[in-house]
């Protein structure tokens, strides 16, 4: 099957969803290889007690193990929310050819918000940036879930 952007997109969303379900920061990613879908994550620092635990890093671990390999070359990344410095500087490390997001991150954001490590040419390697995929319904979910925990912080201190 060839999957499109946006195809690949929801496939992260419905990760996204399963983060928030679990009180995670709903970002969810896929890793695409050879037009199959090898790897699938949603965040996990919470629930793994894991700083490290987003879901590209998550998603690039699960592909490798996949392959065998470290080396992630001809594979494509899909992320619900742009990826910060950590797991940009992973993307180039993995050798990944293309990641694509969907709501930009003012606060975070290294594939072009506020730093563009993906495409930084003194690096050993560039990834391919493709931004703004699906980037309405990715913020949404986003922002209901951070809305929802400013009711619950204010409902449990009346308490």
């Amino acid at each position: 099957m060839q999957w499109t952007d946006e195809q690949l997109m929801l496939l992260a969303i419905e990760q996204a969803t399963l983060a928030m379900d679990q009180g995670e920061v709903p970002v969810g990613a896929v890793v695409c290889f050879d037009d199959e879908v090898i790897a699938r994550a949603y965040n996990g620092r919470e629930r793994q007690k894991n700083p490290v635990a987003h879901a590209e890093i998550l998603a690039l671990g699960g592909a490798a193990g996949r392959l065998g390999n470290w080396r992630l070359e001809g594979s494509t990344l899909v992320v619900t929310l742009e990826p910060c410095s950590m797991c940009a500087g992973a993307l180039v490390n993995a050798r990944v050819d293309r990641v694509v997001f969907g709501a930009s991150d003012p606060k975070a954001g290294a594939c072009g918000t506020l730093y563009n490590l993906c495409s930084d040419p003194r690096l050993n390697h560039e990834v391919s940036v493709t931004s703004g995929v699906l980037a309405k319904e990715c913020g949404e979910l986003l922002q209901s879930f951070f809305s929802q925990r400013r009711v619950n912080n204010v409902v449990g201190q009346n308490n």
